[in-house]
């Protein structure tokens, strides 16, 4: 009989009493305890079972749990004798910052004092007898929501030591969601507050404290070490690109095979391959996401089950402000290619609104691309083959870009209909009225500054497009054809139902041009004179079946014209 299917539960004991479906990721407790890295840092994309394994760290090591050995007695972690014994046997803090979520640092750090508050609530029995001093005891008292902050950078260092005297054995430190509070300073503001506090903590907590056994973070991103571990000469990183640890988090497919098999799914095997596989850990390939594998085993039904989550909003925000170059880039990976790029593993936080690379780290880390090829480079630069990592995170992205044009009265896939049609008059009424309450003039161009260029708008405009359209055309944007290059061509999958359709993009040069429509007309030269059609007629379509449009744009008025190839 199948395993009864539970969503959301993090507490590994819960989830092993309740008979309910587990994959077993105990031997990740034997491969860490004998690396003997002092601090572990492992980075993997949302819902990827971080949580879980730090729960199941928990209850294996902690004295608390000494007497829950049969939760274990059944799982591959028992097979080692050693282990049995090593089980319940050390004080473990743990301690997650998945609910640090705020707009302001002070109300963030609020709640990172209600965290650390509780944690010393769970040990008020050090309070009892004479272990701890008057001074001490005082300290104890001081740690509260309201703390200063100095009393919070020293919270987990000083009940170290207060857990080592009363066990006389150095603790463990499992530290869950670590970068949770230094996305939300990044979207909120303040990280030049947050990094501080957080460097001071985690230097006084995991580098200076001679009380501590062994740690370990997890986390979506690694923040780089100049960031919040710069005094941590002591830390072990593991990214998504390190073979360490490879299997542990995430399932294989030998594991989502069996998972099928247990609940009759095999006949939709490559169904879920395409849906949910694609990731890649170290040197694995076909790593799967465990949390829409587990929804898909409850409902049954394919879907994009990864909700969106606060390292969306910094991703949307940073491809929606992005450059031009940024925009092909997620054009040609929405059409399934990948891309070659150089890229530093570290997120740097400040420079991710300046730097491109950046960017691309953190769309690695978050699990949206995954590395077909890494190889170190004779400038021994690491350079990087990514792709989007499957379907699910294809139609994210899908979701996100029809969000950036979402209009309460403009339905996105009328315009898509419309440009089927050749409809020009609902066209232009379409992208005049998305224009006056969508556009801003920043984005327009209106007020151009050196990051931001009137182009930028257009191509995503583009991206826009492509989110409608990729089921019916071939869509390309920047391409040599003819005697230069074309803004967006669309080449139809079935040539006899569809157009082909050439688009180009102009600004209004009042300088040159006297109204919207010379520009237009600009546009339409352009197209024919340069012979940009030269792509799509060499792929057999005629030119009476080759739509050609001028977008002349001024401000946040716009004007659309055009015909077919033949008659112009």
């Amino acid at each position: 009989m199948a395993r009864r299917v539970a969503i959301g539960i993090q507490d590994f004991g819960k989830l092993l009493k309740h008979n309910c479906f587990y994959v077993d990721k105990t031997l990740f407790i034997k491969e860490w305890w004998e690396n003997m890295d002092d601090v572990t840092l492992i980075t993997r994309p949302r819902r990827f079972g971080k949580t879980l394994t730090m729960s199941m760290l928990e209850q294996f090591f902690s004295v608390n749990y000494a007497q829950e050995k049969a939760v274990f007695e059944k799982l591959n972690i028992w097979e080692y004798e050693e282990y049995r014994g090593l089980q319940g046997t050390y004080p473990v803090i743990f301690l997650s910052f998945s609910r640090v979520k705020g707009n302001s640092y002070p109300y963030t750090r609020m709640m990172m004092n209600q965290i650390l508050t509780e944690m010393y609530g769970r040990n008020r029995y050090l309070l009892d007898g004479d272990l701890l001093s008057e001074a001490e005891k005082k300290y104890f008292h001081e740690v509260c929501d309201t703390m200063q902050e100095h009393t919070a950078v020293a919270a987990i260092h000083r009940l170290s030591e207060f857990l080592y005297r009363f066990y006389k054995k150095k603790p463990l430190i499992f530290l869950d969601e670590y970068d949770t509070p230094m996305q939300e300073a990044y979207l909120g503001g303040y990280w030049e507050e947050m990094s501080a506090f957080i460097r001071a903590m985690f230097n006084a907590s995991f580098k200076e404290n001679p009380y501590m056994e062994r740690a370990i973070l997890t986390g979506i991103t690694r923040v780089s070490k100049e960031s919040v571990f710069s005094d941590l000469n002591n830390l072990k990183v593991i990214s998504t690109t390190s073979v360490k640890y490879e299997t542990s988090f995430g399932f294989t497919e030998e594991e989502v095979l069996a998972a099928l098999a247990e609940y009759g799914l095999l006949r939709q095997k490559q169904d879920v391959q395409r849906w949910y596989d694609g990731f890649r850990f170290g040197n694995r390939d076909s790593i799967y996401n465990p949390w829409s594998i587990i929804n898909f085993l409850d409902e049954r039904q394919l879907r994009a089950f990864w909700v969106n989550t606060s390292s969306n909003s910094m991703v949307g925000k940073l491809i929606h402000s992005g450059g031009v170059q940024m925009k092909l880039v997620m054009e040609e990976l929405l059409l399934g290619r990948s891309f070659q790029t150089y890229l530093d593993e570290e997120i740097v936080f400040k420079q991710l609104n300046q730097s491109k690379t950046a960017v691309w780290s953190l769309l690695l880390a978050s699990g949206y691309l995954k590395a077909l090829q890494v190889k170190q480079n004779s400038a021994d630069k690491r350079e990087y083959v990514l792709a989007l990592t499957n379907k699910e995170v294809c139609m994210m992205f899908d979701e996100m870009v029809m969000g950036w044009f979402s209009n309460q009265r403009l339905d996105y896939n009328e315009f898509s209909k419309a440009l089927l049609e050749g409809n020009k008059e609902f066209m232009n009424e379409y992208l005049n009225e998305i224009a006056e309450e969508t556009f801003s003039s920043f984005d327009t161009g209106a007020k151009p500054s050196e990051f931001k260029q009137p182009e930028n708008f257009y191509h995503g405009f583009t991206l826009g497009l492509i989110a409608s359209l990729r089921n019916v055309y071939h869509i390309t944007s920047n391409r040599e054809s003819g005697y230069g290059r074309y803004d967006v061509a669309l080449e139809p999958f079935n040539q006899d139902v569809d157009d082909g359709i050439i688009l180009e993009f102009k600004v209004r040069d009042t300088k040159k041009e006297a109204s919207l429509q010379e520009t237009v007309d600009a546009a339409l030269r352009q197209i024919t004179e340069k012979k940009y059609a030269a792509a799509l007629l060499s792929k057999g379509i005629k030119p009476q079946r080759i739509r050609i449009y001028g977008i002349a744009f001024q401000g946040k008025h716009i004007l659309l014209d055009g015909g077919k190839l033949a008659d112009l």
